[in-house]
Parts: C-alpha cells; structure tokens; sequence
C-alpha cells in the first residue's frame, strides 16, 4: 500500500513520564519516518528523567524535538506545538504518553483523513488493566454502566460522530477554530469538538485502528479524574449553553439522591433514589462483569468491582459538575457604605 504523502505533527504532552516516553518514542520513530513528520515531545517540567531521555533521542534523531511547555497542561502542549512548528504541515496528531498504540497507528489515521476527507479522525479506546482493579474499571468504562453508551468506549465505529478521543486533526481546521481553549484543564477535547462541528468540520470515529488506554489504578486517582471529568463538563454546557445528553443527564441525579439521605431520619423513603441506583450500578455492571469476562480476564470475585468503580465514577462527575455549577452562580454583592 502506497504511503499517505501528506505531512504531519505528532505531540506527545508529557509531565513525569520517564516509565513510559522511551518505548513509546521508539515505537513512533518508524511512524515519524514514513510519514516525513516530527515528533514533538512537549514538557511540562518533568524531573524524573523524562527530559533526559528524551534529549537523547533527540541527539539520535533529527525527528524528535523537546519543546517545554510552561503552562503544564495538555491543551497548551498541543497549541504550542502547532503554533510554533504547525506552518505548511496538514495534520497534528496527539499521542498520550499513558496509551500504547499499534505500530501502523499514524499511518492509519492520515489514510482515514484522506479516504473520508475529513478534517479530524478519532479512535476508539480499548482499556485495559493489569492488577484486579483496573480490569474492573476498564470493564465498567467500555460498558454502558460505566460511559452510558460512548461511541469510542463500546466499539461503535466506522462512522461520523460529535465527538471522540482525539487523535488526528487537520491543522488548518484547528487554527480556524482557535485550538483548545486552554482554560479547560478537562474536557478539553469535548469542547474542542463542539467548536469544529459548529463551524461544519467533520470527524470520522474511525474503525481502522485503536488505542489501548489503561486507567486509574486507585479509587484516590480514579475519583479525582472523573470528578475533573463532570467540573469540565458542566464548564462547556455553560460556555456553549448546551443541552446535556442522556447519559450526562442521569449522573447529574446521583448528588440530590445522596442529599435526599439524611431524610431518611423522618422517612425510609428519602433512601430509594440512592438505593435504586446502587442497585442499577451492582446490577448492570455485574451483567457487565459476565459478558466481558474473557475479554478482560476478571475473575468472578471482580464482578462487584465493577458496580463499584462505576459509582465511584459516577459520584465523583456528578460531585464535579455540581460543584462548578455552584462555584458559577453569581455571587451577592455587598453594598458599599453610603
């Protein structure tokens, strides 16, 4: 098969990823080579040997560039990787230093674009885990229980979507739309999405290849993701005066559930809410549990940890969202002494 000739930029945002960054460049400068792209390793003040590494891949390639990235974040790694070597390039793709990809894997996104004509191409994640844990929540996040239903978490792909995990995006389609907004420390890419649908660009969830994605492997560190999730969330329906979906809207119900708890005191029945969602959660992810079993490898004493990572997911959005939301209200002024 004859090589895409367009050019691109592949940016890898890294924060403390020494673990990670070498296998993963070594597996991108194949990639980089057949494309005539660069690697743009963007930092955001790593000190556990991460700079070093990757200095010394860039004294081997001519490919690979460290490029620091004062503002720390993702989004203002992207942007300022585009800003500064994005000219004359057609396409950036975002690499997370966390995921393991395909050895085809920007090969496969360039010809996506091309064949679809399309201006960004998203990919479905396959989550993975290694310890018992992480292969529930990685059951729970490419469930229905756990995603209420995400394109790019269920396998739903080969199609035109709203939004997904980002992963190519043509850059004259990203300087149109202004890039990230780099106020968003979460759902960034969400936002990033609605932008470029509103202005008629297209993206492709495509079915040509895949990332492996591996999730939290605490309830500390997963909660405080998912809790980063709903604040972001609520933050682009309020930026966008957006309707929520469904399955945004179901979450948001599991905060006043919990609020409705200490009245129970007066009558049993302030406990339903809350009990008939514990029990949807347990239920569903169970049925989950037996379903993927194989494909995970999760034994069956994991099957309630799937139900449970699923509440810890969902609390924490919901505790996230309504916590932006009241951080939003406009606040009483005080007047003045006459």
């Amino acid at each position: 098969m004859t090589m895409p000739s367009k050019t691109c930029l592949i940016v890898i945002p890294t924060l403390n990823e020494a673990k990670h960054i070498a296998s993963l460049l070594e597996g991108l400068l194949p990639e980089a080579e057949a494309l005539d792209a660069r690697i743009i390793v963007a930092d955001g003040g790593s000190d556990d040997g991460t700079l070093d590494i990757v200095r010394d891949f860039a004294r081997r390639s001519a490919r690979v560039e460290l490029l620091p990235n004062p503002k720390r974040i993702q989004s203002a790694a992207i942007n300022l990787a585009v800003e500064r070597h994005g000219a004359g390039v057609d396409y950036v793709i975002r690499v997370d230093a966390h995921g393991a990809y395909p050895p085809d894997y920007c090969r496969a996104l360039v010809r996506e674009a091309q064949e679809h004509g399309v201006d960004s191409v998203v990919v479905p994640m396959k989550t993975v885990g290694t310890s018992l844990f992480q292969r529930a929540v990685a059951t729970a996040q490419n469930s229905i229980v756990g995603t209420g239903g995400s394109e790019h978490r269920t396998g739903r792909s080969g199609r035109f979507v709203a939004h997904g995990h980002h992963a190519l995006m043509s850059i004259p389609a990203y300087v149109a739309v202004g890039g990230y907004d780099e106020t968003f420390r979460h759902n960034e890419d969400a936002e990033l999405d609605f932008r470029l649908t509103q202005a008629g660009f297209r993206i492709w969830l495509t079915d040509a290849t895949t990332m492996t994605y591996f999730p939290r492997a605490s309830v500390t560190g997963l909660s405080k993701q998912y809790f980063g999730y709903g604040r972001g969330r609520a933050r682009n329906l309020l930026k966008h005066r957006m309707r929520p979906r469904l399955r945004q809207l179901l979450p948001l119900a599991i905060v006043p559930a919990a609020a409705l708890v200490p009245l129970a005191l007066v009558h049993w029945t302030a406990l339903v809410p809350l009990g008939l969602w514990v029990a949807a959660c347990l239920g569903l992810g169970g049925l989950s549990a037996l379903r993927m079993s194989d494909r995970y490898e999760l034994p069956p004493q994991g099957a309630p940890l799937v139900g449970i990572s699923a509440m810890i997911m969902q609390l924490a959005w919901s505790t996230g969202f309504w916590l932006h939301l009241a951080e939003s209200l406009p606040q009483k002024r005080t007047p003045g002494p006459a």
